[in-house]
């Protein structure tokens, strides 16, 4: 049976106006089953339902933390385990999604790392954590305006089902978001990043991982670092702006004795030169068995005041839901047989 989730909204079964019924059922009403849709003529409902599924997930499981943030972990039908995270603000209602299970990037200081890499998510998969967490939340799946492609997996390395996923999140008669809301984070895959130049129809947003600005340090702590280097990265990022016009977001994650080391962040304003960016300096959010901690507070601060001075706009993103065990793969990895490859 097909997850009706995967097909682009033009694709949908049925016709005209019946299709746009359905559509609002999907992604306005959030409605899971199809017996539900009550202006849908009884055959049409009957024909969907023995065609198609709407629901991605076997299972799912919630960790609520203080801050109001919510982490969700996701069971497929084959037993896999992803994680997606609800991030509400007084302004905006944020999720950050997964693009796999697991991560072949392999970030030694990530828990989704440690799992190895299980397989991608189709489009289908991806887009319906958006509406499993609007039905968890009890609001409208377009109540989530901000999306962050910055959970599970490397988005790069599933590009054509991320791609297909960002568009039925962007569709008017889907989701539509804005797609100035929507960033694609990627740990700097070369070619990724130019294809996504490409994509005129999206335009969303760049986010590269780069976490050091010397090549030594990267590999050590990215051990796939090795197949795109810092000058390929950069020049990859420069290229995207000349094509877009778009400002390019630097995440940097924070490692004590690491990668926080000032001659570091001198170099980093030196890699930055002559490109619109902004950097997120991301303190460590700590897992059992990392082996690494966050950069002390003062240790963060001296490394944006450096940048602040060389002009660099800069800014510390504080983690949230920390008593969930907001760090991706963290909930995935507690869990019996935490190899991405093993279903739970």
């Amino acid at each position: 049976m097909q997850l009706l989730l995967d097909l682009h909204p033009d694709q949908y079964p049925l016709d005209g106006f019946r299709r746009r019924q359905l559509l609002e059922w999907v992604f306005v009403q959030g409605v899971g089953t199809f017996g539900t849709m009550t202006n849908l003529p009884f055959d049409a409902r009957a024909d969907l339902a023995a065609r198609y599924t709407l629901n991605p997930f076997r299972e799912i499981e919630t960790v609520r933390s203080a801050d109001g943030s919510v982490k969700y972990l996701f069971t497929l039908p084959d037993g896999r385990q992803m994680e997606a995270v609800y991030m509400p603000y007084l302004d905006r209602k944020t999720i950050c999604v997964s693009t796999m299970v697991g991560c072949p990037a392999r970030c030694s200081f990530c828990a989704t790392g440690a799992m190895g890499f299980g397989r991608n998510l189709t489009p289908g998969e991806i887009v319906g954590q958006v509406l499993a967490v609007a039905g968890g939340e009890g609001i409208a799946p377009r109540e989530i305006r901000n999306l962050v492609f910055m959970g599970m997996g490397e988005a790069m390395l599933n590009y054509a089902n991320t791609m297909q996923a960002a568009r039925i999140l962007l569709h008017p008669q889907a989701l539509g978001m804005s797609k100035r809301r929507v960033t694609l984070s990627t740990v700097g895959i070369a070619k990724g990043i130019r294809q996504l130049a490409t994509e005129d129809d999206l335009g969303i947003k760049l986010a590269i991982s780069l976490h050091a600005p010397d090549e030594e340090t990267r590999q050590r702590i990215i051990p796939t670092g090795a197949a795109n280097s810092i000058e390929e990265i950069m020049a990859a990022a420069r290229d995207y702006q000349a094509v877009t016009g778009r400002r390019v977001t630097l995440e940097y994650t924070m490692l004590r004795g690491v990668n926080d080391h000032l001659w570091q962040a001198e170099l980093l304003a030196e890699r930055l030169r002559g490109l619109v960016s902004h950097v997120n300096l991301i303190p460590m959010n700590p897992w059992d068995g990392s082996g690494f901690e966050s950069s002390t507070e003062e240790q963060i601060q001296a490394f944006y005041d450096l940048l602040e001075a060389r002009g660099v706009d800069v800014s510390v993103r504080r983690s949230r839901g920390k008593d969930a065990g907001a760090a991706c793969g963290q909930l995935a990895l507690k869990r019996p047989g935490a190899a991405a490859g093993v279903p739970a």
